[in-house]
């Protein structure tokens, strides 16, 4: 496949285009004792952004953080090309970088949105803020309006 043979979608009302298929990253990196590491990891990314992939799917928990590392890194030289997706709500090892000792390390709120934003952003290597955050609950749960500013 290549470049020409993706089709993309509008993104909600976002007027981004994003490619029909998503890469979802969680198995970048081996940090939980399986997955792919990261030369296996660059493959998979190249294979799809070779074929046109652009939108690509990864969260702050995704093997302790790896995976959105792995991302930022991929893209550095394309940055502008692709759509970032990542997700916050599930509670992380907060600060003291130890589980379970904050218990707003986790959640919709806005302490933890704030937080797992710049966290997220500083992995990826972004500067600004141009990423749609996301939580990992449905639309049916309370996110502050989040959803319907992504629709």
């Amino acid at each position: 496949m290549n470049k020409t043979s993706m089709n993309y979608q509008l993104l909600g009302r976002s007027g981004l285009r994003v490619s029909d298929l998503c890469l979802g990253t969680m198995t970048f990196g081996d940090d939980w004792g399986w997955g792919a590491a990261k030369d296996e990891s660059r493959k998979i990314y190249d294979a799809y952004h070779e074929a046109g992939g652009n939108f690509i799917d990864t969260a702050n928990i995704y093997t302790n953080g790896s995976s959105e590392k792995l991302v930022g890194e991929f893209v550095a030289g394309h940055r502008e090309e692709v759509v970032l997706a990542t997700k916050y709500t599930n509670a992380t090892a907060g600060f003291s970088g130890k589980p379970g000792t904050d218990a707003n390390a986790g959640g919709n709120q806005r302490k933890n949105m704030v937080q797992a934003v710049e966290a997220s952003l500083k992995r990826l290597g972004n500067r600004l803020h141009r990423s749609l955050l996301a939580s990992h609950l449905g639309p049916d749960h309370s996110c502050g309006g989040s959803h319907a500013r992504l629709r």
